[in-house]
């Protein structure tokens, strides 16, 4: 029997049928961020998880031995919101771009936009750059 793929793992999905799932509005945005990602990354989307479009891939392993692969930068379009995923702490880390950025919700990891109205795009740039830089560096 072949061993269980992780949740968190690169599919053969088109890119096109995540971004489908996307009407209105949203779906322009959601463009214009693979656009953005791609030419940050300089890597080609990739979907993850069934819903993740994900640019580039690093391997990670934590002092605890627990090891895995993450897309470098990655964001789910959705039908409320955009999820972009950053690294652990971004929000705190980072306050001189987040005071910039525009309307957001934050969490741990997460970076919600519900709209790229008022986004400032050259903040969202530079966040994605430094999320790249801190992945090449976690990089085993």
């Amino acid at each position: 029997m072949s061993a269980k793929q992780p949740a968190m793992s690169p599919s053969d999905l088109p890119v096109a049928e995540v971004l489908d799932r996307v009407t209105g509005p949203r779906r322009a945005e959601a463009d214009e961020l693979v656009a953005m990602f791609g030419e940050v990354s300089g890597e080609p989307p990739v979907v993850w998880a069934g819903r993740i479009l994900g640019f580039g891939v690093y391997d990670y392993r934590y002092e605890s031995g627990r090891e895995g692969r993450s897309p470098r930068l990655a964001f789910a379009p959705g039908p409320t919101k955009h999820t972009i995923y950053m690294p652990e702490q971004f929000s705190e880390r980072w306050p001189d771009l987040m005071s910039r950025l525009g309307p957001h919700r934050a969490s741990k990891v997460c970076l919600y936009l519900t709209r790229l109205t008022g986004v400032d795009r050259s903040t969202l740039r530079e966040l994605l750059e430094r999320t790249l830089a801190e992945t090449s560096s976690q990089e085993s």
